[in-house]
C-alpha cells in the first residue's frame, strides 16, 4: 500500500480551520493509505516555546486527532522528537540542500519578517527537516495545502539531489495529495484573514472544545453583510464573510458551495446562521466532548504516542542505516 506522511504543529487550541483543513481529511485517507501522522514538536521549537505549554499542546493535539476519528491501530500516531532519525536525517539533508533553494522559501520570509537576521537557523532550515520527516519513511504521498506545496517541491529536489550525488535510486519523489474539498476557513470576524488561534478575539474562531451554546453564540455574532445569501458562487465577489459562512456550511454538510447557494439563495443570514449552528453543533460537539475526555487520560495518550514512536522507529531505522552506508558513515 502507498504510504502517507503528514504532520501537525502542537500549537494547542485546535479550531474549526484545523479540522476542516487537515484533520477530517486525514481520517478519510486512513482507509486508502498506510498513514503516519506526526505531531511535529521539533518544528514547533523553531520559534520560542514555553516548555510546559509545548508538552501540554502535544498531548492536546493528539487527543484531538483521536477524537476526530484517527485510529491508532490502523495508523501510526507519534510525536517527532521521539524518533531521533528525524534530526539525524535532517542534518544529512543540510549537507545536500542548497542555500539558493532555501532562499526561495516564502514561508521563511513571512515568518521571519523584517527581523530576518534575528531569526534562528532552525527556522531557516525548517524545510530540510520537513524533507527528512517525509523521506525517513520513504513516504510516497503527502497531503498538502496551498502553503505547503513549495516545501514538498523542495523535498522532491532533495530526494533527486541525494540520489544523483551518490548514484543511487534510493529515495522516492513523493507526490502531493491534493484534496479537492479542503475548506479554507476564515476568521468569523474578518473574512480576509484565516481562522487562527493567535487572533486576540475568541469570537474569531470555533474551537473544537467549544460547547453547543458557545458555538451558537459565535455563529450568531459572526460578521456578515445586509444583503441576502447569493444564488450562485459568482455572486460572492466583495463579500468574504458571506463566502466564509457558506463555505463552512458546505464543508460540514459535505455539499458543494453551488448546492448551498441553490438551497439558500435569497434567504437572510439570520435564518442561515440557525441552520449553520445546527450542523456545526451536530458535527463538532461530539468531537469536543471526546477530546475533553481523552485529555483527562494522559496515560492513554502517552501510550498511543509511545507505541506509535516504536512503530515509526521500526520503519525509520533501516532507512537511516542504509543512508549512512550510502554516504560512508558506516
Amino acid at each position: 500500500m502507498e504510504r502517507i506522511f503528514s504532520g501537525v504543529q502542537p500549537t494547542g487550541n485546535l479550531h474549526l480551520g484545523n479540522y476542516l483543513g487537515a484533520i477530517r481529511n486525514w481520517v478519510r485517507l486512513q482507509s486508502e493509505f498506510e498513514c503516519l501522522y506526526c505531531v511535529v514538536d521539533l518544528h514547533a521549537i523553531t520559534v520560542p516555546q514555553d516548555p510546559a505549554e509545548l508538552r501540554a499542546n502535544t498531548l492536546e493535539v493528539t487527543a484531538g486527532l483521536l477524537a476526530a476519528g484517527i485510529d491508532p491501530a490502523k495508523n501510526i500516531i507519534f510525536n517527532q522528537s521521539r524518533v531521533s532519525g528525524h534530526s539525524e536525517l535532517a542534518w544529512i539533508f543540510n549537507c545536500v540542500a542548497r542555500l539558493g533553494w532555501l532562499n526561495r522559501m516564502t514561508q521563511f520570509k513571512e515568518k521571519a519578517g523584517k527581523r530576518r537576521d534575528n531569526a534562528t537557523v532552525g527556522l531557516y532550515a525548517y524545510p530540510n527537516l520537513m524533507a527528512a520527516d517525509i523521506l525517513l519513511y520513504k513516504a510516497t504521498h503527502v497531503p498538502v495545502g496551498e502553503d505547503q506545496k513549495q516545501h514538498l517541491e523542495l523535498t522532491r529536489d532533495i530526494a533527486q539531489a541525494f540520489n544523483s550525488m551518490f548514484d543511487v535510486d534510493f529515495f522516492p519523489e513523493p507526490e502531493p495529495v491534493i484534496l479537492e474539498d479542503v475548506a479554507r476557513v476564515m476568521s468569523l470576524r474578518n473574512g480576509a484573514n484565516k481562522m487562527s488561534k493567535s487572533d486576540e478575539s475568541d469570537y474569531s474562531r470555533i474551537n473544537l472544545t467549544d460547547d453547543s451554546d458557545t458555538i451558537a453564540l459565535k455563529i450568531q455574532k459572526a460578521r456578515t453583510d445586509p444583503a441576502p445569501l447569493p444564488g450562485s458562487h459568482e455572486e460572492f465577489e466583495g463579500r468574504p464573510e458571506a463566502e466564509n459562512l457558506v463555505g463552512i456550511y458546505a464543508a460540514l454538510s459535505d455539499m458543494s458551495i453551488a448546492e448551498v447557494c441553490e438551497e439558500f439563495g435569497g434567504e437572510n443570514f439570520s435564518m442561515f446562521k440557525s441552520r449553520l449552528t445546527e450542523v456545526a453543533v451536530t458535527q463538532l460537539v461530539p468531537i469536543g466532548d471526546e477530546m475533553k475526555r481523552l485529555s483527562q487520560d494522559v496515560t492513554h495518550i502517552e501510550s498511543v504516542l509511545s507505541v506509535g514512536a516504536d512503530r515509526a522507529r521500526d520503519i525509520a531505522t533501516p532507512v537511516l542505516l542504509e543512508v549512512q552506508k550510502i554516504i560512508g558513515l558506516s
